[in-house]
């Protein structure tokens, strides 16, 4: 028989070869070539729509395509945020955003004429959401949803149905219902006169894939020295080459057509760190926007659909700023803002995002903690210090997560973020995090990095940057202090106790149930049967206390609680489902901690390293086991996260 992890790795295989398959016929795109007659007869009339759409109207059909499976009562602007789900994780405010400006420019808003710019910190996710809308549209153009068609050999691609003379557009509109919005270029023009003598109808056409390694449909430029930065990277310039060949500097032939703003012809122009660029640039790229042409010596106005999406960091736009002749400028741009996560489950998926693929952890073991409390660090350093009265920065955090926090409801989070408008643009960058576990990983020549040692990574990483003042080193240590005590301390706690009762999850379950019997005696005000003399008695008031007050619920506030669990428990049953401890969060959490309290001693036992006996060795073995089997720990961080609970149960 073969072994299971040989099944699931044949299973998976299979499955990822089926995928494989599956993406072969649904982009198994068809070429076509023909004259503009033919175009005209044989594929306008399918869906004259999709032809003319603009580069806006192209996009948001795009992102709407690769969210066309998505499961759930999803509204149409969040299926359209499917093709960035998978690789950036806690900026879903600053995408909805993203999405919302390419659905309002292609309803035909204004938002259409104004540039987007993506604001935000180094390692932010900029980068990665312009290289996905890049991935998406090459994609999406080899599918019969996203078939793109232009005037062969023409060096922006431009839409066939330009060639229509503005005289019969009218007619055209009233015949297939669209618009057409589009100009010829001066290649054009002057293709078609020279080589059909005018007759636009002979005209070859051919069917189009945008891909940026050919610079078709996409151009990205990224400014190098501001000083010697030269327009022609945009527009192009004459080729001295062909103007001897040609003879005069007005032929379109002898112009160079391999400006970044012909390659993203019909696509999406990227431009990065577009405010380090010359003004003159900026005033261009504007125009184009609005007005969708540029305009380069010894030519007539050059037509151009395209969307242009730039990003820059905060140093660049505060000096921007400064400025006061942009002021105009940024009027004619749309800015959304892409801070860091404030998630630590979010920073989460990143971090595992970034280390799955390289080298240096292919590996390597990371003890289950480790990736969350780099998490935790990292957003510690990015919140601003709460003013509301009894909420610190480590309970902001959880609510952030998404965690319940004694006497503060859910909905706080989206005030204390409104608070603090910058929160998330400065602090610690995923990347500064990744490659300080490198280096320790590196230096240490380690196959298992523990939460601890990853801790003490991070110090080393701090102490050691020349960039950061003492003033701002102490605080991020401080961090470190913060992430270990309120967040390393409590879960490494929880799995050392888990691991030691096998039967951890029926005697919660159990505790849980007694708990809900005597908090409904409670709250009728009746009495229950004592399930050892049978004798009916009054709820057990100290046994509902000793479980609310492991997660701080005060005794004024202990109605209102313990009616939220019933309430939820009512929720479950109605459903039909079974009330659970992953019902209620904090009542896993009160529950979890009154049976750890109940072991303490016996557990102190088992962690004891001092003369253990045969029959503690027998139980830190199966312990450790467990952690390793159950938890995710290897050897080393199992036995190091026993050993380090023991500590801090001889604090207690």
């Amino acid at each position: 028989m073969r072994p299971l992890a040989d099944q699931n790795s044949h299973g998976s295989t299979a499955e990822f070869i089926d995928t494989l398959s599956s993406f072969s016929r649904l982009h198994r795109a068809q070429r076509w070539e023909g004259t503009f007659g033919d175009f005209l007869a044989n594929i306008l009339p399918g869906n004259p729509a999709a032809l003319a759409r603009s580069s806006h109207e192209y996009i948001w059909d795009m992102l709407r395509w690769h969210g066309r499976s998505s499961a759930g009562e999803l509204t149409e602007s969040q299926k359209a945020r499917e093709l960035f789900k998978r690789e950036l994780f806690g900026i879903d405010e600053p995408l909805a955003r993203v999405v919302d400006y390419f659905k309002a420019a292609a309803a035909g808003s204004d938002v259409g004429r104004r540039l987007l710019l993506l604001l935000g910190p180094p390692s932010g996710g900029k980068s990665t959401l312009a290289i996905l809308l890049k991935r998406g549209l090459e994609e999406y153009s080899r599918t019969d949803e996203g078939a793109i068609y232009a005037i062969r050999g023409s060096p922006l691609r431009e839409n066939p149905l330009n060639l229509i003379p503005a005289s019969l557009r009218a007619e055209f509109r009233e015949r297939y219902g669209v618009a057409i919005q589009g100009e010829l270029s001066p290649w054009a023009r002057d293709f078609v006169e020279r080589e059909y003598e005018g007759d636009f109808v002979r005209v070859p056409v051919e069917r189009v894939f945008i891909t940026e390694a050919s610079r078709i449909g996409i151009g990205t430029y990224a400014p190098h020295d501001p000083t010697t930065a030269d327009i022609a990277d945009l527009v192009g310039s004459v080729d001295l080459a062909k103007v001897a060949q040609i003879g005069d500097e007005g032929d379109p032939r002898a112009w160079s057509w391999s400006g970044a703003v012909y390659a993203a012809s019909r696509g999406v122009l990227e431009m990065i760190e577009i405010l380090k660029v010359k003004r003159e640039f900026l005033y261009l790229l504007l125009t184009l926007t609005q007005e969708k042409n540029v305009k380069v010596s010894r030519f007539p106005l050059i037509h151009l659909d395209e969307t242009i999406l730039a990003h820059t960091n905060l140093a660049e736009f505060h000096k921007f700023l400064q400025e006061k002749e942009n002021e105009a400028l940024l009027d004619r741009m749309v800015i959304i803002k892409v801070p860091y996560a404030f998630s630590y489950r979010d920073e989460s998926r990143i971090y595992q995002k970034l280390v799955s693929g390289a080298p240096a952890f292919r590996n390597v073991h990371l003890d289950p903690h480790v990736l969350n409390l780099a998490s935790v660090f990292a957003i510690l350093t990015r919140l601003a210090k709460p003013e509301r009265e009894g909420l610190d920065i480590a309970k902001k955090l959880r609510l952030y997560a998404g965690e319940a926090v004694e006497g503060v409801p859910e909905s706080e989070a989206v005030r204390l973020h409104a608070e603090v408008p910058e929160e998330g643009m400065n602090g610690v960058s995923p990347r500064f995090v990744i490659n300080a576990i490198s280096n320790a990983i590196t230096r240490g020549n380690t196959h298992s990095l523990t939460s601890m040692e990853l801790l003490l990574a991070l110090k080393d990483a701090i102490e050691n940057d020349a960039r950061m003042d003492a003033k701002q080193k102490k605080a991020w240590i401080d961090h470190l202090v913060t992430a270990r005590k309120e967040f390393y301390n409590r879960w490494v706690k929880e799995d050392v106790h888990r691991a030691m009762f096998a039967s951890f999850e029926a005697e919660a379950q159990q505790l849980l149930e007694k708990y809900l019997d005597e908090v409904e005696a409670s709250l009728d005000h009746r009495q229950v049967a004592d399930p050892i003399s049978g004798e009916n008695r009054a709820a057990d008031e100290r046994f509902l206390r000793s479980v609310e007050e492991k997660i701080k619920v005060s005794d004024s506030g202990k109605m209102s609680f313990r009616q939220e669990v019933v309430r939820k428990a009512m929720v479950a049953y109605k459903a039909g489902e079974k009330f659970k401890l992953g019902s209620h969060a904090r009542m896993r959490e009160a529950i979890e901690q009154y049976l750890f309290e109940e072991r303490r001693d016996v557990l102190r036992l088992v962690t004891s390293t001092a003369r253990p006996d045969e029959d503690a060795r027998q139980k830190i073995s199966v312990v450790q086991q467990r952690l390793v089997t159950e938890y995710g720990y290897d050897e080393h961080s199992a036995k190091e996260a026993l050993s380090y609970v023991t500590t801090l149960l001889a604090q207690e």
